[in-house]
């Protein structure tokens, strides 16, 4: 689906055809995930994508389709976390494909020229005579720098937070704040640790097998933080749940997302709008 529209209108709420349209398909809820982008908003469910953007002259474009690869199929415990990487990087060539103007937070100069300094401070730390654990924390706290920089540039924060405010006021019937429960934010602090002690495993095994091993680890840190992200998901008020999220609700609130103007905030609804509308049909064919 394609949709091109002149200049933005002024707005102070998304429009009543796009709410209305919402307001019809939130009898059967979907979860949904979501990526902001330098000009837009991706939404995708269990089957299906949208991608929204805004361009420079002012239009608002739409793009959607079914997915390629559908990690929601994959109910393995510890292989859902791997599964659901895979489907983000089959997902995203497949958007820029159908949308190519698109801009994904990663591509300015100056991100890519933080992967790589994060890149060499990282092996720095790992050639330091601290204990293989605090290395393996500290390189990874190191490489959340690219990320971070990636959301306070141009305006994804502000569509980071449009996107939180529309998927959930769809989610919970009402309008919502720019901060989301289940914003990927959240899961950095099981991650860091799991991949810490994943890590400093790694760092135990022979020479030889080293590399390998350290793979392995990542792999298996990244099903390791899914889980447990899904068990603080379903346990907000468990005092290992909040201790866990605190560092990604920080990254969140003071970071990672801004309040969007009407206008970005129109992009992700009609991002989500059109998501939801392939889902439903799907869901109608079964």
């Amino acid at each position: 689906m394609r949709r091109s529209e002149g200049r933005p209108r002024r707005l102070t709420a998304a429009s009543s055809t796009t709410r209305a349209s919402l307001s019809a398909m939130a009898e059967d809820k979907i979860r949904l995930g979501g990526m902001a982008l330098a000009n837009g908003v991706l939404v995708h469910g269990p089957t299906a994508w949208a991608c929204a953007i805004r361009t420079p002259e002012g239009e608002l474009k739409v793009e959607s389709a079914a997915k390629s690869f559908r990690a929601a199929e994959v109910e393995q415990p510890f292989l859902r976390g791997p599964a659901r990487l895979a489907e983000v990087m089959l997902l995203l060539p497949q958007v820029r494909r159908a949308l190519p103007e698109a801009r994904l937070p990663f591509e300015r100069r100056s991100v890519v020229a933080a992967m790589f300094g994060g890149a060499i401070v990282a092996r720095l730390i790992k050639a330091s005579r601290l204990r293989p654990f605090a290395q393996e924390l500290l390189a990874g706290a190191i490489s959340l720098a690219p990320a971070a920089l990636a959301l306070r540039g141009s305006d994804v924060a502000a569509y980071h937070g449009a996107e939180h405010i529309s998927i959930g006021s769809y989610e919970h019937g009402e309008t919502r704040s720019k901060e989301h429960e289940r914003c990927g934010s959240h899961i950095v602090g099981p991650l860091l640790i799991s991949s810490a002690v994943g890590g400093a495993l790694a760092a135990r095994a022979p020479e030889r097998l080293r590399g390998p091993a350290r793979a392995a680890a990542q792999l298996g840190a990244v099903g390791v933080a899914t889980e447990l992200f899904s068990w603080m998901v379903r346990h907000p008020d468990h005092g290992l749940s909040r201790a866990l999220a605190k560092p990604g609700h920080e990254l969140q609130h003071r970071l990672a997302t801004e309040d969007p103007s009407p206008e970005q905030l129109e992009v992700a609804e009609a991002a989500l709008a059109a998501c939801l509308k392939l889902e439903h049909g799907a869901a109608g064919r079964h």
